[in-house]
C-alpha cells in the first residue's frame, strides 16, 4: 500500500543653456518615473539604444573576405533568403545575417556550452558554470573540431564564424543589442570573437536537451526512500505495444548477417534503398537527480526544458493518400518556450547548384550553427522528432583514497582545475575529477546528488557504501563525434540513400528521421533511426544507476549503423513518429530504451490519417495543419465517462460536473469543460500519486505530514513529520503525461486499488476507492477553479489557466522589472495540453501554464516546393523592438501558417527588402 500522507498547507544634442535646461528637467522627469515605475524609464532609454542595433536590410554592405557579391532577399516577416555564387560566401554570409538578427542569443549559448555565464551575469550563475564546466561541452567540441569532423566542414564553419565576426567589427555592445546596453550598467563585458568550435558546441547542449531516459533514471533511484519496487513499477508501466502502435512496423534484424533489412514496401523510386555493412565507425551527432533540476533550473531555456516533457510530431503522408498525388510531411518539434524561439528560418541558396556552389535548402536552423538542421532541398523534405533512446547511464563510484574502486583495484582519477571568472566579483577554481574512460563525478557539484549516491539501492555484494557513493555520467555525447557533418550532408542529400548516408553521421543526439521525395511518379517516403547508441551486458537496461565498480556493467560497444531500424515506401502509405516506441521487442535484439513515451499522440495521428483515408478520401496540405492542431484529450475520454456517473452531493460541484455532459474531450481555449477536467485531472493525480512521492520529486513549498522514514527514535516519539517539496512546480511529479496516462489506465477498473486510498484531511474524509477519490477530486477542482476564475463558470475557459508567457531567458527573468516589461511578450490564452498532438505543455504537479509548445510547425509539399508551410514560435529578429521579434506568434497561438517560398520567382515575389554583400 501507498505510504500515509496528510495534506498541510505550505506555500538628441542641443547648443546652448535653453536646451541643456530642457535637458536636465526632461532627466529629472524620467528620473520621477523610474523611481514610481521603471516603465517609463526604459522606454525613454531604449529608443536611441535600441534602433541603433537593428540590422541594416537594404542597400549594400562591404565584407573583407567575400569572393563574389552575395544577395539578402527578407521577406514580410523578416525572414532571409541568402543566395551565392560559392559554398564558403554562402556560409560567411549566413555567419553574417545571423548576427545581424540574433548575435546577444548566440553569445549566451556559447557563453552557456563552455561554463562561462558568470562572466556575463555574475556570481549567480557560478553554480551553472560549475556545472557545465564539469560535463565539457567545449572540450568535447573543440575535440570534435580538430579530429573528427571533415575538411569541407571545417572549411564551412570558418567561413561562418567570418561572418559572425565582419558584423561585429567595431561594433559596441549596445550597438549589436538593448541587452548589452543593459548590462553595460553594471558589468564591463565585452563581446569576443566568434569561433567555429563555438557553432559546434550547441550541439552537445541540444543533445543533452536530448538524451533520453536520465530523468526516469534519477527519478527510480529517489522514489526508492519512500516507493517499494512494486509501486515503483506501477509508476512505470510497460508501454502498450498493442494498442499503441510502434514507428516502424515491418522488416527484421536479421541474426546472420547483422543488419535490418525490410521487405513490406511499395517503392516508386530509382534510387538504391539503404546502405549495408557498417557504415558509421561506432567511435566516430533537470534535477537529473534532485540536485540536477536546481542546477539547470537556472539556464537560459533556449537550451530547452532540460528533458522534462521534450517530445515531437512528424509524420510523412505517402502520395498514394494525399492530394496532390506527391508525399506531405509535417513536423513540429516541442521544446520549451523561448523568446528568440531556438528555431531561426532561412534559405541558403547556391545562384548556380555546382560543384564550387553545392546548396539549395531551406528550413530551421539555430542562430550560431551554419547549414540547415530541419527543412527541404529541391528534391527532398525530412523532419525529426527525438527517439527517446537511452545514451545516458548513471553509475555509482565507490570512492577509496584518491581514486575509486574497479575490478578489485584503485584507479586514480583524471583531474583538472576550471577556473569561472565572475562579473563584479573573484574569479573561482573548481577541480573536475574523471574515471579513467572520461565520465565526469556530477555529484561534485551538488549536495543531492550526494543524497543519490547514499539512497540508490545495490546487491548486497556491493562495497562499504559508507557515506554514500559518487554519481558519474556515461554519456554518448561526452566522446568526439561528426554530426555536424551530417548536417551538411543532409542538406544537399538528393536521394533515400544519400539521406541514410548522411544519418549514418548523425551520431548525437539520436533523433527519429522522417524522409520524403517527389521522385518517381508518387515519391518516397522512408524512416531512419540514427544515432550512437550504446550496446550493455545482458541483464542491464539501463534503468536505474549502475555499480561503477564491475566492469560487467561498462558498455560493450554500439549498435552498427546497418543495424539501426529503419522503414522505406511500407505499404500502408505513412510513417508516423511521435516518441512512441521505434521498434517492437521481440523483433529487435538491443535494448534502446526502457522508457518510451507511451504513444498517445501517435496513435491519434495515426487514427487521425486512418479516419480519413479508409474511405478513399486524400489528404491535402490543409489536413496535415489541422492535425498539427488536434486539440483531443485522450486521458478524458478515459475518466470522464467514470466522473459522470459519481453521485455529487454538493450542489456547485454537480453543476461543474454537468460541464463535462456532451462534452466532446476537445481542449479548446475557450472550453470551459476542459478546464473543469483538467483541474479534476491535476487534483487525482495529487490525491492519488502526488502526495505519496518523495519530497525530492515534489513542487518546491508544498508542506505534507508524512510518516518518518526512520522510525528508530524512541516509541513516543512523534512518527509524522512536516516535509516540503523540493522540485521546481514546471519539473515535478507527477506531470500528467502520457506515462501517467498509462498508470491510470492500468487501474481504473480495479476500484479498490491501494493507490485510490488517500488520509483524511481536515475537510475531507479519508478515500478508499476509486469513486471516493474521484468525488474528492471534482470538490477540490470545483473550489481550486472557483478561487482562480471566479464562481460563474460562464466565465471559465481553458484559456484563462492555460497561458503562454515568452520571456527573455536572460535580463527577462532575471532583470529589473522596466527591463523584463521591454523583453517579454504575453500572455496568449492557448488551446491544446499534455500528451495531445498540439502539445502545448503544462504540468499538472506545478499548475496550469504553459511550459512547453510545438516551438515551430512546418508542412512540406513534395509536389510544389512553394505551396508548403510553416510557421516558428517567435519572429526572426532577437531584438526586441523590431517589427519582426513576436511577428509571428499571433499566429502561431491561432494555428496558422505562413507562405514558405522556395524557388527563386516565389521568393523575389515575397521579398521586402534586399540587400547585397559586396566584397
Amino acid at each position: 500500500m501507498p505510504p500515509n500522507t496528510t495534506a498541510s498547507s505550505g506555500q538628441q544634442p542641443g547648443k546652448s543653456g535653453r536646451k541643456k535646461g530642457r535637458k536636465a528637467r526632461l532627466f529629472l522627469i524620467v528620473l520621477v518615473l523610474a523611481i514610481i515605475g521603471g516603465i517609463a524609464f526604459g522606454a525613454y532609454w531604449s529608443i536611441s539604444t535600441v534602433r541603433a542595433s537593428f540590422p541594416q536590410t537594404k542597400g549594400s554592405i562591404q565584407l573583407d573576405g567575400l569572393s563574389g557579391p552575395v544577395t539578402v532577399q527578407r521577406d514580410g516577416n523578416g525572414i532571409p533568403q541568402i543566395y551565392a555564387s560559392s559554398d564558403e560566401d554562402l556560409f560567411m554570409a549566413q555567419g553574417f545575417v545571423q548576427a545581424q538578427d540574433r548575435f546577444y542569443e548566440m553569445d549566451v549559448r556559447r557563453h552557456m556550452t563552455s561554463g562561462r555565464l558568470s562572466e556575463m551575469f555574475g556570481e549567480g550563475q557560478v553554480k551553472n558554470d560549475e556545472f557545465l564546466r564539469t560535463l565539457g561541452w567545449d572540450r568535447v567540441a573543440k575535440k570534435e573540431y580538430d579530429t573528427k569532423l571533415s575538411a569541407s566542414t571545417k572549411k564551412y564553419l570558418q567561413s561562418y564564424a567570418k561572418g559572425v565576426n565582419a558584423y561585429l567589427k567595431g561594433k559596441d555592445g549596445k550597438d549589436i543589442s538593448l541587452e548589452y546596453a543593459a548590462l553595460g550598467f553594471t558589468n564591463d563585458y565585452k563581446p569576443t570573437e566568434w569561433t567555429p568550435v563555438d557553432s559546434v558546441a550547441w550541439l552537445k547542449a541540444m543533445a543533452w536537451d536530448l538524451r533520453g531516459n536520465m530523468q526516469e533514471e534519477i527519478d527510480r533511484s529517489l522514489m526508492t526512500s519512500r516507493l517499494g519496487p512494486k509501486q515503483i513499477a506501477d509508476l512505470y508501466p510497460d508501454y502498450p505495444y498493442s494498442r499503441n502502435k510502434t514507428i516502424v512496423r515491418t522488416g527484421s534484424y536479421d541474426s546472420a548477417t547483422g543488419t535490418y533489412s525490410q521487405t513490406d514496401t511499395t517503392s516508386t523510386s530509382t534510387a538504391g534503398t539503404g546502405l549495408t555493412g557498417n557504415t558509421a565507425a561506432p567511435t566516430g551527432f533537470q534535477s537529473q537527480l534532485s540536485g540536477l533540476y536546481k542546477v539547470l533550473d537556472g539556464l537560459p531555456t533556449a537550451v530547452g526544458v532540460n528533458g522534462n516533457g521534450i517530445g515531437s510530431n512528424s509524420w510523412v503522408v505517402a502520395g498514394s493518400h494525399t492530394i496532390t498525388g506527391k508525399p506531405l510531411l509535417a513536423n513540429d518539434p516541442h521544446l520549451s518556450a523561448s523568446l528568440p524561439s531556438v528555431w531561426y528560418q532561412m534559405g541558403l541558396h547556391c545562384t548556380a547548384v555546382s560543384a564550387a556552389c553545392q546548396y539549395d535548402v531551406t528550413g530551421y536552423t539555430f542562430a550560431g550553427m551554419p547549414g540547415v538542421v530541419i527543412g527541404h532541398n529541391a528534391h527532398m523534405a525530412w523532419g525529426m522528432t527525438n527517439s527517446g533512446v537511452d545514451v545516458t547511464d548513471l553509475y555509482l563510484e565507490k570512492i577509496t583514497g584518491e581514486g575509486y574502486a574497479y575490478d578489485g583495484k584503485v584507479l586514480p582519477f583524471t583531474t583538472r582545475k576550471e577556473t569561472i571568472k565572475v562579473a563584479g566579483g573573484d574569479a573561482k577554481t573548481i577541480v573536475v575529477r574523471q574515471t579513467d574512460d572520461g565520465m565526469p563525478l556530477l555529484s561534485d557539484r551538488d549536495d543531492e546528488l550526494v543524497q543519490v549516491g547514499k539512497k540508490a539501492t545495490v546487491e548486497a555484494g556491493a562495497p562499504d557504501r559508507g557515506d554514500g557513493y559518487a554519481i558519474a555520467l556515461r554519456w554518448t555525447a561526452l566522446d568526439p563525434g561528426n554530426t555536424m557533418d551530417a548536417v551538411f550532408e543532409m542538406d544537399k542529400a538528393s536521394n533515400w540513400t544519400d539521406f541514410r548516408k548522411a544519418a549514418a553521421s548523425f551520431e548525437v543526439p539520436s533523433q527519429n528521421l522522417v524522409y520524403a521525395d517527389g521522385a518517381g511518379a508518387g515519391g518516397n517516403i522512408g524512416y531512419q533511426l540514427p544515432g550512437k547508441i550504446p550496446t550493455r551486458a545482458k541483464g542491464d537496461d539501463g534503468s536505474l544507476p549502475s555499480p561503477g565498480w564491475d566492469s560487467k556493467y561498462r558498455w560493450t560497444g554500439y549498435i552498427k549503423q546497418s543495424a539501426l531500424p529503419y522503414e522505406y515506401n511500407p505499404k500502408r502509405g505513412y510513417i508516423v513518429t511521435a516518441n512512441q516506441a521505434v521498434v517492437e521487442p521481440d523483433k529487435y535484439p538491443y535494448t534502446l530504451t526502457t522508457d518510451w513515451g507511451y504513444g498517445t499522440r501517435s496513435q491519434r495521428i495515426t487514427d487521425l490519417i486512418e479516419s480519413k483515408t479508409r474511405g478513399g478520401a486524400k489528404i491535402s496540405t490543409d489536413d496535415m495543419r489541422q492535425m498539427q492542431l488536434d486539440n483531443s484529450s485522450e486521458i478524458a475520454k478515459l475518466i470522464v465517462p467514470k466522473l459522470l456517473k459519481i453521485d455529487v452531493a454538493d450542489k456547485n460541484v454537480r453543476d461543474a460536473q454537468k460541464l463535462l455532459e456532451g462534452w466532446d474531450y476537445t481542449q479548446d481555449s475557450d472550453s470551459a469543460a476542459a478546464a473543469y477536467f483538467n483541474a479534476t485531472w491535476r487534483n487525482i493525480l495529487k490525491l492519488a500519486f502526488g502526495n505519496k512521492l518523495p519530497k525530492e520529486l515534489r513542487v518546491k513549498g508544498q508542506c505534507l505530514w508524512v510518516d518518518r522514514i526512520d522510525t528508530t527514535g524512541p516509541a513516543d516519539a512523534n512518527q509524522t513529520v512536516r516535509e516540503c517539496g523540493e522540485r521546481e512546480a514546471d519539473q515535478a511529479q507527477p506531470d500528467g503525461g502520457d506515462r501517467w496516462f498509462e498508470v491510470v489506465r492500468k487501474i481504473i477498473d480495479d476500484e479498490n486499488n491501494d493507490w485510490w486510498k488517500s488520509p483524511r484531511t481536515r475537510t475531507d474524509k479519508a478515500t478508499e476507492t476509486r469513486d471516493d477519490l474521484f468525488g474528492r477530486a471534482m470538490k477540490d477542482a470545483r473550489w481550486e477553479l472557483t478561487a482562480k476564475l471566479g464562481k460563474d463558470m460562464d466565465t471559465w475557459s481553458w484559456g484563462r489557466l492555460h497561458r503562454l508567457f515568452l520571456k527573455n531567458q536572460t535580463l527577462g527573468t532575471e532583470g529589473p522589472s522596466f527591463l523584463q516589461y521591454m523583453l517579454n511578450r504575453g500572455p496568449w490564452k492557448l488551446s491544446g495540453g499534455e500528451a495531445t498532438v498540439n502539445a502545448t505543455g503544462w504540468n499538472a504537479a506545478g499548475g496550469y501554464g504553459v511550459v512547453w509548445v510545438p516551438s515551430m510547425r512546418m508542412v512540406v509539399n513534395l509536389q510544389d516546393l512553394d505551396k508548403s508551410k510553416w510557421i516558428n514560435l517567435s519572429g526572426a529578429s532577437g531584438h526586441a523592438y523590431s517589427a519582426h521579434y513576436t511577428d509571428q506568434t499571433e499566429k502561431w497561438a491561432k494555428g496558422e501558417l505562413l507562405p514558405w517560398a522556395f524557388t527563386k520567382n516565389a521568393v523575389d515575389k515575397k521579398t521586402t527588402d534586399t540587400l547585397v554583400l559586396k566584397p
